[in-house]
């Protein structure tokens, strides 16, 4: 099961395991089970069977979820949503008690840490990791008289470029902390980095949290918060740096770890403990994540891949069409409230 199919990290994930599929063939297949929140998700008509669940705060979710693994008899669930993280992890255990499938996501105590920014800062500064410094509104003035402008305000709980701000005087970083309180979000202020090389980095790591099996690193350029172009090779410092912080968060199955080169440092600026939407990046280059987590929690398989192909990626566009008729009949079939309803009865999921 993929779940949150409708966003690009779902599709990443889709895209992946269909790639270990043509690449396998009938050793080992995966039948792909597409969920998503909305009926109009593309990524629910690129699997094998689609179902509509609730939102992620939803007190229906995790028994919808829950439902549909035993429905579909789904061997591991895969996560591709930043807002299901931390309520799937916390109900891990019960989860896999009730259905038998694995749930690959990271420890709660690790998300936790990188999906606050301030978190991440914190242990990251702590742990001796460089990092841009960073501060709290109630520390706004002390920072202001050590840092130059520009400065960058952000979401701790953000995610994408949702909210990002880059300031150049102090009234426009009060207007941005202003714009990010006004949502309901909790602001961060950071030093901005400048506009040089940036990475992602795809860590992967054993289901003890132990030992990593893979890490690739890609320098991207960004559009809309996104990568849309991106150029694969060893960066072997800022991989090296990104498997010793995989290590120290605690890590188990994949993280993804950004970081700019500034003034010569390799510095750390936001970690996402999932997989990220360039996983099928990396897949091309030879390092299937998806595929990797799968063998090693659902099947037990230690695999080590320290080698991966050089390549230069681009996105695109594309589309997808639904005869209306088609479309009104999914929406008749993944109509499974009653089953999840059902599931509430005899489960012991909270």
């Amino acid at each position: 099961m993929v779940t949150g199919v409708g966003g690009i990290v779902g599709q990443a994930i889709v895209k992946c395991l269909k790639m270990a599929n043509a690449k396998r063939q009938r050793s080992l297949h995966y039948n792909i089970i597409g969920v998503d929140a909305s009926s109009l998700s593309a990524g629910l008509y690129l699997v094998d069977k689609g179902a509509i669940v609730p939102k992620a705060r939803d007190p229906e979710f995790i028994r919808s979820i829950s439902a549909l693994i035993k429905r579909f008899d789904v061997k591991a669930v895969f996560i591709g949503t930043d807002l299901e993280l931390n309520i799937i992890s916390k109900n891990k255990i019960a989860i896999e008690e009730n259905t038998g499938a694995k749930i690959l996501v990271s420890p709660t105590k690790a998300i936790e840490i990188a999906r606050d920014k301030w978190n991440t800062f914190k242990f990251l500064k702590n742990k001796g990791f460089a990092c841009p410094d960073s501060s709290l509104p109630r520390n706004l003035k002390k920072f202001i008289n050590t840092h130059d402008f520009p400065l960058v305000v952000k979401p701790r709980e953000g995610f994408g470029s949702v909210e990002f701000h880059i300031s150049n005087n102090i009234s426009e970083l009060e207007q941005s902390i202003n714009n990010i309180e006004r949502v309901g979000w909790q602001p961060i202020i950071q030093e901005y980095l400048g506009p040089n090389d940036e990475f992602t980095t795809g860590v992967c790591v054993d289901n003890l949290g132990k030992q990593v099996m893979s890490s690739i690193s890609i320098k991207k350029y960004l559009k809309n918060g996104q990568t849309y172009k991106a150029f694969i090779d060893d960066f072997t410092e800022v991989r090296i740096l990104s498997e010793r912080i995989a290590l120290a968060l605690g890590v188990k199955g994949a993280v993804n770890i950004q970081s700019k080169i500034s003034d010569g440092i390799n510095k750390v600026f936001e970690i996402n403990p999932r997989l990220s939407a360039t996983c099928a990046m990396r897949a091309a280059a030879g390092i299937n994540e998806p595929d990797l987590l799968f063998r090693n929690i659902a099947l037990g398989e230690f695999i080590k891949i320290d080698e991966y192909k050089k390549l230069v990626c681009m996105r695109y566009w594309d589309e997808i069409s639904i005869e209306k008729e088609k479309y009104q009949k999914n929406l008749e079939d993944w109509n499974v409230r009653t089953d999840w309803l059902k599931f509430q009865t005899d489960s012991h999921i909270p």
